[in-house]
């Protein structure tokens, strides 16, 4: 062992390790269930499903250790949580995963291209964020429904649930949505009872396996999937990650960063893998004061983080057969109550600025509508709507004040 390996192996810490411990349990618990149905929602079959979720993890273990360990700061890295939502939004389950595969592959591609190509980098930084939360937000409006219709439709299991949630929200936020699940699948087995066989199943389902999809390149799938994908994990991922480094006191240089997550999101994409991202809300976790006193020494919780990632991503098929008996509207209800805060936080950005609202407006009802176009779904169409209508407005002020 080298100097320089020896003197990085002096910064870990038991503080830094247990932060890093947490990060990975409370990113992978409070959005896992989104990306499972999002996967489904294009075309994935269960064995599909898991390998997308298990190659998800893995690539961002892997990108979280490596930007963490080279540049000594507390990058850590996700996947794209509200991109897994769009997918719920744009598919029924009916598609062409293949399609699909090619939609994630061209994101990571884009990914690479944002970061390594300034100007087109400049070109995504330069959509107004009014437009690009109010896109997120009409995406995820659909998913935040999902509690309510489970409501009706299964009082009897989504009103204890919903209760949970609620009542552990009071105390710990972070943990609210597990630990409802937690009690989702108790509740299941109570009521539903197990189905025959499932212990053998699950048993079965703790090796690993990794299918490959051959990418197809359907022009509707990439501009209807891929596009809004890449945008949706700049606008609301990457850039909010590079934030809290900032915030933090961290200085890295951008363009390298989002360049890795889309190398990695591009080898992952064949294995069913949506996305991978900068983290935001557990950066803030590694970044800040709790994991270690001294900022120097922080970049260690991130570093655990990736390996814990990379260990639960081993164990995806496990985790998919584990949730797999229970009924998909509660299923999505978790996802929705997963997802309220980052929706509340994109509707509040989405219409800040009085002169964009209109623009916001129109392109925060595209997204949510659920209708497509040419075989594109609203988010994109919503997009290009209400750039069209800011750059009118954003002229018509400027001759005005002429």
């Amino acid at each position: 062992m080298n100097d320089t390996q020896t003197a990085s192996l002096r910064d870990a810490s038991w503080q830094a390790t247990t932060t890093g411990v947490v990060m990975a349990v409370v990113g992978f618990t409070s959005t896992f269930v989104i990306v499972l149905q999002g996967l489904e929602a294009v075309g994935a079959d269960a064995a599909q499903a898991a390998s997308g979720l298990g190659a998800a993890l893995i690539a961002c273990g892997v990108s979280g250790i490596w930007l963490s360990w080279t540049r000594r700061m507390p990058l850590a890295c996700a996947w794209s949580a509200p991109g897994a939502a769009l997918l719920i939004v744009t598919g029924d389950g009916t598609g062409d995963f293949g399609a699909a595969v090619g939609a994630f592959l061209f994101c990571g591609v884009l990914l690479v291209a944002a970061g390594a190509i300034r100007p087109l980098g400049r070109l995504m930084e330069s959509i107004p964020a009014s437009l690009a939360n109010a896109m997120l937000a009409g995406i995820l409006l659909t998913l935040c429904l999902t509690p309510v219709q489970a409501l009706v439709e299964t009082p009897a299991l989504a009103a204890p649930v919903l209760l949970v949630w609620w009542a552990v929200g009071r105390f710990s936020r972070p943990a609210a949505v597990p630990v409802a699940l937690i009690a989702l699948i108790g509740l299941v087995a109570w009521r539903l009872g197990v189905p025959p066989g499932y212990a053998n199943e699950v048993a079965g389902s703790l090796v690993p396996r990794f299918v490959f999809t051959m990418p197809s390149l359907d022009p509707t799938a990439l501009l209807g999937i891929g596009v809004p994908l890449f945008i949706v994990t700049m606008a609301s991922q990457n850039l909010p990650g590079i934030a809290v480094q900032q915030a933090y006191g961290y200085r890295p240089s951008a363009g390298p960063l989002v360049v890795n997550t889309g190398m990695l999101s591009t080898l992952a994409a064949p294995f069913g893998s949506h996305a991978v991202n900068l983290a935001a809300i557990t950066a803030a976790m590694s970044a800040g004061p709790d994991a270690h006193p001294d900022p120097a020494r922080r970049w260690w919780a991130s570093f655990v983080a990736g390996v814990c990632y990379v260990l639960i991503g081993t164990m995806a098929g496990a985790l998919v057969t584990l949730v797999g008996a229970v009924p998909s509207v509660l299923i999505e209800a978790i996802a929705g109550l997963a997802l309220l805060g980052a929706f509340t936080a994109a509707a509040v950005a989405a219409f800040q600025a009085p002169e964009e609202r209109e623009a916001a407006a129109v392109t925060f009802l595209f997204s949510a509508s659920g209708l497509a176009f040419l075989g594109i779904g609203g988010a994109f169409w919503g997009l290009l709507a209400g750039v069209g209508m800011h750059a009118v407005e954003r002229r018509r002020l400027a001759r005005t004040a002429a």
